[in-house]
């Protein structure tokens, strides 16, 4: 199906309701992201594998009009604090664009490592492409992600 056709109303309507199915399943954790009382974003740990890898995907998205502020960072933080206590997990990975520096930058800063180049990964815009696979595992920032946020620690 082409990338338009994929971004419709519809589309969306169907992708929030096999959301809330999935979270229900325990299988992604969304998250809304509001300053100032209006949505600016969303983080999401999706592809939630429990028993022996208790592992989940980061992805994360917000408004231009509050990037650069730390809104998307303290937001990224406070999910992958609650992936690894309540929620149980063991490993966090994002999967970010080479050319997206900011994504880059802050997932770093977090304490993610880079582990591996995906070639190809995923149809945006009509197009497959490369990302960046970076990691966090539950024991690199034993202090937990929002104190390393707090604290300003460099990667």
């Amino acid at each position: 199906m082409p990338w338009a056709d994929r971004h419709t109303p519809a589309v969306y309507r169907s992708m929030r309701r096999a959301m809330s199915a999935r979270a229900r399943a325990g299988t992604t954790l969304p998250f809304a992201v509001r300053h100032d009382g209006r949505l600016v974003g969303q983080v999401t740990v999706d592809n939630i594998v429990r028993g022996a890898l208790r592992s989940g995907h980061l992805g994360y998205w917000v408004d231009s009009a509050v990037a650069g502020r730390g809104v998307a960072s303290l937001a990224v933080a406070l999910v992958c604090d609650h992936a690894f206590g309540p929620a149980g997990l063991h490993r966090l990975q994002a999967d970010i664009r080479p050319e997206n520096g900011p994504s880059r930058r802050l997932v770093e800063r977090l304490g993610f490592r880079q582990e591996a180049l995906f070639r190809d990964y995923l149809d945006i815009d009509g197009a497959w492409r490369d990302h960046l696979g970076y990691a966090l595992l539950a024991g690199d920032v034993p202090g937990g992600v929002l104190a390393r946020w707090r604290a300003g620690v460099p990667s």
